[in-house]
This record gives structure tokens, sequence and C-alpha cells, in this order.
């Protein structure tokens, strides 16, 4: 993309979430009136789309900033271990709480206490009491259902905190000479560097909490599975069922959700924390494209709901733990070979031993092909999309953007390493000629 491209995508993305929303409508998606519209007076068509919807209410911006500081106070109160992060570049290392599981625990808890239950002064419908009220369990789906409803308008005060962060962490970033910045974004380009984020490690409240961090899986990774059960919700609603279309995408990606946060030590060495600043690429992504975009299948089929053959759920579960296997398998292997190559499930594990001190590994999953992680997330992607069927392909977005996203993250991954390793890469490239498959690219 580059400095000169950065402003066209701090604009696009949010263009993007607000486009995926006005198409997919119960009507269609798009409907057959929106696709006459757009042929007959695009301009106008477009301009009575946009007024057509609430784009704004004050509510949901307070929703979205009771989560955000719900996750703060999560990340500061819950129990967790402490670990050290890698070693940055100035030879320091950072400590981290590892309780993002705790947090995704507490957050279901929260979700289940105003959806399962309701106060009650009769005590023959208690299910425990509390002085003289009965709390009684009863199925309330009117919080999940107003999640829903305002959809937009969550994206939207999502969007509005997200780049208020970025802007206020982008002009902190100049506080004191002091500040660890990222390499990426401390080019001189003002959008370019607000993009990528000047500040490696922005923490806030005496260092305990890393804002990069505590954003990376639990706002918006945890916000995603809540608004998916908020879709399930709507199509109970609508149909009296929730089919098993909507109920394999919701344990596909619940899943997900759930391995993220169980290994949360492991991203302590991926690329967010280790190199990248926290910009308003990583600040939107995490809070608003995750669980805006990502969501779009649950959304599709709460309007449209899909009876799956037992044939095609075997297919699209056998896919999904197929990625599932091949993402957490090589995600684990390498952590595992950072973390402590001399550990018994990694020793034996071949590598070139770099002028620079890093060890790149030539076996195992990653002698396989160098971004064999991607396989298995793409993989899951396309598992999460063929539940819709192919009534539209706006349901596809999300394994066509993936594969783009991935595609592009492994030409700059391959870019830093080149510039990083110097021969030591090309050597490394001739012992894993494969990119994402093995022995295809």
């Amino acid at each position: 993309m580059g400095p000169h491209g950065s402003p066209l995508v701090i604009l696009g993305l949010p263009v993007t979430v607000a486009a995926l929303f006005l198409l997919v409508t119960p009507e269609g998606a798009p409907s057959p009136a929106l696709l006459a519209g757009l042929a007959s007076d695009p301009l106008a068509t477009l301009a009575a789309l946009v007024r057509s919807v609430t784009w704004f209410e004050m509510e949901a911006l307070e929703a979205v900033s009771y989560w955000m500081l719900f996750h703060i106070l999560c990340n500061l109160v819950l129990p967790g271990a402490w670990v050290r992060g890698t070693k940055l570049r100035t030879g320091d290392t950072l400590w981290y709480r590892i309780n993002g599981f705790a947090a995704m625990v507490a957050s279901a808890a929260a979700l289940a206490a105003v959806t399962f239950t309701r106060i009650s002064t009769d005590p023959r419908d208690a299910l425990f009491t509390i002085g003289s009220l009965s709390v009684a369990a009863q199925l309330n789906l009117a919080p999940l259902l107003w999640i829903a409803d305002h959809y937009l308008q969550l994206a939207v005060a999502a969007g509005l905190v997200a780049s208020s962060l970025a802007v206020l962490l982008y002009a902190a970033s100049f506080r004191s000479a002091r500040v660890l910045l990222a390499e990426g974004g401390n080019s001189g380009y003002p959008l370019y560097d607000f993009w990528m984020g000047r500040e490696l490690n922005p923490r806030i409240l005496g260092g305990l909490v890393d804002l990069k961090y505590m954003c990376e899986l639990r706002p918006g990774l945890i916000g995603w599975a809540v608004i998916n059960a908020a879709f399930a919700a709507k199509q109970y609603e609508a149909f009296g069922a929730i089919s098993n279309s909507m109920a394999i995408v919701l344990a596909g990606q619940t899943y997900y959700v759930i391995d993220a946060l169980w290994n949360e030590r492991a991203i302590l060495t991926t690329m967010d924390i280790t190199t990248d600043g926290f910009g308003f690429m990583l600040i939107f992504g995490d809070l608003v494209w995750v669980p805006f975009t990502y969501t779009l299948q649950a959304r599709y089929l709460s309007m449209f709901p899909q009876d799956l053959s037992p044939l095609m759920l075997g297919g699209i579960l056998a896919l999904n733990l197929l990625g599932l296997w091949i993402f957490r398998s090589a995600n684990g292997q390498k952590n595992a070979f950072r973390t402590n190559p001399a550990s018994a499930a990694v020793q034996h594990l071949k590598y070139i031993e770099t002028r620079s001190g890093s060890r790149l590994l030539v076996s195992g999953w990653w002698g396989a092909a160098r971004k064999i992680n991607y396989l298995g997330d793409w993989l899951m992607a396309v598992a999460w999309c063929l539940p819709c069927g192919f009534g539209s392909a706006l349901p596809y977005f999300y394994a066509v953007y993936f594969a783009i996203l991935l595609a592009h993250r492994a030409q700059r991954d391959e870019a830093i390493c080149r510039a990083k390793y110097g021969k030591d890469w090309d050597e490394y490239r001739r012992r894993v000629p494969y990119v994402f498959v093995p022995y295809v690219y």
C-alpha cells in the first residue's frame, strides 16, 4: 500500500463496513430493487439508501464505551499469570497478564445473566432469592435482539471510539523522545504513520494495561461471538428455530474465539505485538472490522436461513476441523520453538542459524510452507461461508477479503525478513520453497 495509499484505506474500511450492512437486507443481498435503482440512477439510489437508516444513537455509543471499560477492568482485576514478552530491540522485555480467557468467561457470565434471568416478586419462580426478591430463570432475548437491531449504530459507535483512540495515541506518541516507536510507523508521512501506528506498546494506568495487547483479542474478538449470538436470537425470533447452518457457523466461530483466548500467550510472538505500532490499522481492525464484518455470515443467516443436508454439514465440519488443526498445530509449534527450543516437543526440528542470531525453522510444519498457518486460517474462513449457500455472493466477502489480506501480509513479511536476514533468507527460501500450500504454491 505504502504512504500514498493510506488515506484511501483509512476511508475505505469504514465505507466497506457500512456498505456490507446496507447491501444485506431482508429483501435480498442485495435486493432486486436496490440493483435496479443502482442501474437506472446510482447517485439518487445511493443518497436515498444513506438517508434510509439511522447512523448514530447515543445509547449505542454508551454501550460500546461500557464494553471497552469492562475489558479494561477485566484486564486489571481478573486472575492470570504474568509472563514476559519477546525481547524488544532496546533489549528490554515487557510483562503481560494472561487473563483473556477469564475475560471471555466473565463476558459470557454477564451475557447469560441478562439473557436467562429475570427479577420476580413471586417466590414460586425463584431460582435463588436476594432478600425479598426472587431471581428466576427465564429466556430473555431482549438484550440480544437490541444488539442485532442496533448493529449499524454499534458499528458507527465502535468506529468513533476506534478513530478517537487512534488520534489520541498518535498525538501521545510525540510526548517524549524516550517513547519506543515502531519502525514501520515512523516514516515521517503523518497519515501513513497514523495508519501504521507510531508507538510500539502504548500503555495506560501506570503500565498495567497494554492497549495493543488488550485490544488484540478481547473487545473485538469476544464481541464477534456476542454479536453472532444476537443474530442467532434474531433468527429464532423471526422463524421460531435456529437453523443447522446458523448452528455450525456459531460453533466454528465461537470455538475459534475460545481457542484464541485459551492460547492467548501465543500472540506475544506475533508481528502485531512485536513489530507493528498500535495505529488506525490495528485499532480499527480489532474494534470494528473483526466484530462487524466477521459476523456477516450470522447476519445473513438471520434473514435467509439455510437447511443443510447431513452430507453438507459433514463436509463443512471436516473442512473447519482441517483448517483448525493446521492453524493451531503450526502456530503452537512456532510459539513453542520460540519460547523454549530445547523442549522435547520441538528439539528435533531443523533450523537455520542466521547471522542476526535468529533461528528459522526448515522442518515440521514450517518446513512444509513458509506461511502454512495462513492456509489453515483460510480454510476455516471458507468453512464459515459455505453454510450460507449460494444464493448471494456477499457472505463470501470474508473468504475473498481474507485471502487478499493473507497474501498481502505474506508479501509484507517477505520484504521485512529479506531486509533482516539477507542471504540467510535466500537459503531459507531455497529450503522452504512453498508459501501457502505445500507442492502447489
